[in-house]
């Protein structure tokens, strides 16, 4: 297989998880690591093409439209992460087969922070190792998670100004390519 139909393949399957086929995969001999990276590849691509091509163009490059946390009242662009917390809200009402997040060691709300060892492990792992995922398993309420922790990586101007120019965050010194946090996945480990 050529690497343009392995990305296609990728992506069709990555398609096909967001929609709660990851028990399916997995009985088809997928392991848990290859589905989390595939569902992390479709999730980060789907927020950088909003955070670069919507806005960081319209709200930093072309000044057309301002992005807020406050959106509605301000009738601004939805933030990045709002956008990718609506996401992963809008899937967990449809499927339990997986969920995902967006967590920091240094968030602007405070319930981004990492809420279990593994994931202030994850986190952790990802800032110190660039380039390198971090997987575990984790027992939360009576179920066993295989979990994977992807870097979240200042991808564009309009990532590093919000989090230094935020009057709540905890660390302003982010450049482009940092890493600001992590995308943390986690799929039920069937018993």
């Amino acid at each position: 297989m050529n690497a343009k139909t392995g990305k296609i393949k990728a992506a069709m399957l990555g398609a096909a998880l967001t929609l709660g086929a990851a028990p399916q995969a997995m009985a088809e001999g997928m392991d848990y690591e290859t589905v989390s990276d595939l569902l992390h590849l479709v999730i980060n691509s789907d927020r950088t093409v909003y955070t670069r091509m919507i806005v960081n163009r319209l709200a930093n490059e072309e000044g057309v439209i301002k992005a807020s946390e406050h959106f509605i009242d301000d009738k601004a662009l939805v933030l990045p992460a709002q956008m990718f917390r609506f996401g992963a809200e809008m899937v967990a009402e449809e499927t339990d087969a997986f969920s995902y997040s967006l967590l920091s060691l240094w968030p602007i709300n405070k319930q981004n922070a990492p809420a279990t060892p593994l994931e202030e492990e994850g986190l952790t792992f990802v800032a110190e190792n660039p380039g390198e995922n971090f997987y575990g398993e984790e027992e939360l309420g009576g179920t066993t998670y295989f979990t994977a922790v992807y870097a979240d990586v200042a991808v564009a101007a309009a990532c590093t100004s919000c989090h230094n120019d935020h009057k709540d965050s905890p660390r302003t010194d982010f450049e482009g390519g940092d890493v600001m946090g992590g995308v943390v996945i986690r799929i039920p480990i069937d018993g």
